[in-house]
């Protein structure tokens, strides 16, 4: 049953759209069970009916035709119930209907189970018997299982199937997906697919320019990996018996086999490039492995895949990912990085899509830096077909159209207008001072990491940097910056704000902020080596760095320095004795440098708890809200299966947050937020209300707090606060504060927000 499961499975998530994958599934369910009828039932929301839509056994004139309205009949009952149904004669059932057009009075035997994804039923997979026969254990749970692992595959062929559609019409469509907002905000524009190297599954479709240079250099690519298994053939062959080296005789032969070249020249032909066509010819190869009988030659589909990756690596050594950008470019990938978004010019890039991440995850906070809508976490995205596709991003509602119908077009023009006018109308802040409305003064700062982001910054009335991310000149390059290039860099941020505070924080790597070349490979990279772990474990790159920082900062002193990912007084004390070693090298240098004002980053929950101890050591905190919520709630903020649990207004990270604001002004040591809470309008009107000192977010946020704080007294945050402490859920503090955001004509905030 396992083999069967496995391999119906891979067979299903190969298929190109949901008939073919529907298809995949009753013939494999009914050999698999010897049952005389499969069938797969999905569910049609807007019509609110289980439709047929496959089976093997009753008659195929049926499938789309059979139509059940919700809760109606067997199908609708597994649906309701949301568990398996057994029953050895399904008319006995009180739900039973009967259904003539499929023959339904010749069978007995039922079993259903619910297909269904992120909470969701998507629909029913059913097996019928002529004879009476209640079904084993074990083939309900086979069937339960498989309708569990289906789903995604459902999901993912339903998307690419509606966007082939897409693309082969041309009437004007939509369809739509659905992620987790990034960056609010409306935008169209042509999607840009960036994608790992060396990995056929990413690579997305892409028309050929030069067909017949295209065959060339596949061809050259072929041969390169044919001379390389010679060489590794000829190297172990007094070190393996002969009948291992004939493995290698078997690839190559495989190399120079005429399905698998021609096969991709024909792609090639067709009008894909070349390592488009060898992603398809790899993928018919090793479906064809897998679905063989004898265990020693399904597994050959791993050399298949690792023959593909060889050729993959030569094109893309000669056919490097394209790194030309045109206007209105949205970047597209299953995971988009960092580093990736960093490459586009700013003045390039409008949008984000990425498969994988949530609000929280890096590239999302840059996103947000540069005030560009993003959605992610995206189910089921199509990445490979998106190539150069025109795309609608709805940031609001954290949505996709591909294709955009006129109507859509003028309801995302009438978005930018009244964002345009939002924003027009928020300029008119930006020299009135950052206070509450009975005159409490609270400091606006602003997070950066680009260079792009300082004009921004101070455009929009920000009083000086809360956090500068030095890990980005890192993420953009190919290699460690060294001392005097980081000096440079951090010298303009420094000068740009003067005299006005800038907080650099030391190197951030780790989790989602991955280096090309220092790699980190972990199963839970956020639990892992990250942040000041690396940085102690590799003095040699703290102290190059710190050293850069405070020379950056002679004859400005306006430096402040922050620690991350601090778990505890024994790695504080070891950072700081790095940072003031790096301070007495330099002052023995003769160089004329300052030692700054310290501070360490509140993330780990662990460090809630020594506030006091930590207070002896250091001058001030700074809150990492999205790290913080994302320990203390144990979700992870990159994935997208629980996106929704994660919310910095879960009642749990509000005492948290309080409890370090409260133990920190009691030994006279100041507070600010520099997550992305700070930059929320709604959660902005708590933290003020617990008496934080200052706030930190990006430049797109910054007027928008500014408006709720100018537009709120101490006292009328401070009530929300204790409104908002007899609440036990996010959702119901969120909707306290933006009913109180709506109430005082702040609207458009809420629109903005989360």
């Amino acid at each position: 049953m396992l083999d069967i499961l496995r391999r119906t499975i891979q067979e299903v998530n190969r298929a190109p759209d949901l008939p073919r994958a529907l298809s995949i599934i009753v013939r494999c369910v009914k050999q698999a069970m010897v049952v005389d009828v499969c069938s797969v039932y999905l569910s049609d929301e807007e019509r609110r009916q289980n439709v047929l839509l496959a089976t093997d056994g009753y008659n195929p004139e049926a499938v789309g035709e059979v139509r059940m309205d919700f809760g109606r009949g067997l199908v609708g009952e597994v649906a309701r119930r949301e568990e398996p149904l057994n029953l050895d004669n399904a008319a006995d059932h009180p739900a039973y209907v009967f259904a003539s057009e499929i023959g339904e009075e010749h069978y007995h035997g039922f079993l259903g189970v619910p297909i269904v994804q992120h909470r969701k039923v998507l629909g029913v997979l059913v097996v019928r018997q002529h004879e009476r026969r209640r079904f084993a254990e074990q083939e309900e749970t086979f069937l339960f299982t498989l309708a569990a692992q289906l789903a995604g595959a459902i999901t993912h062929a339903t998307a690419s199937g509606e966007i082939d559609r897409l693309l082969r019409e041309t009437n004007e469509t939509r369809y739509a997906l659905s992620g987790v907002s990034g960056t609010p905000g409306a935008v169209i524009g042509k999607a840009h697919v960036v994608y790992p190297l060396a990995n056929l599954d990413a690579i997305p479709d892409r028309p050929v320019e030069d067909v017949e240079a295209e065959i060339a250099e596949f061809r050259a690519a072929v041969g390169a990996v044919e001379h390389d298994m010679r060489m590794m053939s000829a190297r172990m062959v007094d070190s393996l018996p002969a009948e291992d080296i004939a493995l290698f005789d078997a690839l190559i032969l495989m190399l120079r086999s005429e399905n698998l070249v021609e096969g991709t020249v024909d792609g090639v032909r067709a009008g894909n490039w070349a390592q488009g066509a060898l992603r398809d010819t790899i993928t018919e190869h090793i479906k064809a492995f897998e679905q063989m009988e004898d265990p020693y030659l399904r597994e050959r589909a791993s050399d298949v895949r690792d023959l593909g990756r060889r050729i993959l690596e030569n094109l893309q050594r000669s056919h490097p990912p394209s790194a030309e950008y045109t206007e209105n470019t949205i970047l597209v990938g299953e995971e988009v990085s960092a580093s990736q978004l960093a490459e586009v010019p700013p003045r390039y890039l409008i949008g984000v899509v990425s498969a994988r991440g949530s609000s929280a995850s890096h590239v999302a906070i840059l996103a947000r830096a540069l005030g560009i809508p993003a959605v992610m976490g995206v189910d089921a995205l199509p990445v490979g077909k998106l190539e150069g596709q025109e795309l609608a991003v709805d940031g609001y509602q954290a949505r996709l159209f591909v294709r955009p119908s006129q109507t859509l077009r003028e309801e995302f023009s009438r978005l930018q207008r009244e964002e345009a006018e939002l924003s027009e109308g928020l300029k008119k802040l930006i020299d009135l001072p950052s206070e509450t409305s009975d005159g409490v003064a609270v400091p606006l700062y602003a997070n950066t990491g680009l260079l792009t982001d300082i004009t921004p910054s101070l455009r929009c009335g920000a009083q000086g940097v809360g956090l500068y991310r030095t890990e980005v000149p890192f993420l953009v390059r190919d290699r460690f910056p060294g001392e005097e290039e980081q000096r440079t860099i951090y010298r303009q941020v420094l000068e740009a704000f003067a005299p006005a505070p800038v907080t650099v924080r030391t190197l951030d790597i780790g989790g989602d902020k991955m280096l090309s070349y220092f790699p980190v490979v972990e199963d839970n990279p956020f639990l892992g080596w990250r942040g000041i772990r690396i940085s102690l474990d590799h003095p040699e790159i703290f102290l190059t760095q710190v050293r850069a920082i405070l020379r950056a900062d002679v004859g400005l002193n306006n430096l402040q320095l922050l620690l991350p990912m601090i778990s505890g007084v024994g790695e504080l004390d070891a950072a700081i004795g790095l940072v003031k070693r790096a301070w007495e090298e330099l002052q023995k240098e003769g160089e004329q440098v300052e030692y700054p004002p310290l501070g360490v980053m509140i993330e780990v929950p662990s460090v809630v708890y020594q506030i006091e101890a930590l207070a002896q050591r250091v001058d001030f905190f700074s809150i990492g809200s999205n790290d913080l919520t994302q320990y203390l709630l144990a979700v992870d903020r990159n994935n997208a299966q629980v996106a929704e649990l994660f919310d910095a207004l879960h009642p749990a990270v509000l005492r948290a947050i309080r409890q370090v604001i409260t133990q920190a002004h009691q030994v006279g040591k100041s507070v600010s937020v520099c997550g992305e809470m700070a930059g929320d309008p709604a959660a902005a009107l708590l933290l003020l209300g617990m008496g934080i000192d200052s706030l930190s977010m990006s430049s797109a946020s910054l007027l928008r707090v500014k408006w709720a704080l100018r537009s709120f007294s101490c006292k009328q945050m401070q009530d929300l606060l204790d409104e908002a402490w007899l609440l036990e859920d996010a959702a119901a503090v969120r909707s306290l504060l933006h009913s109180s955001l709506v109430d005082a004509g702040l609207g458009g905030l809420v629109r903005a927000g989360r």
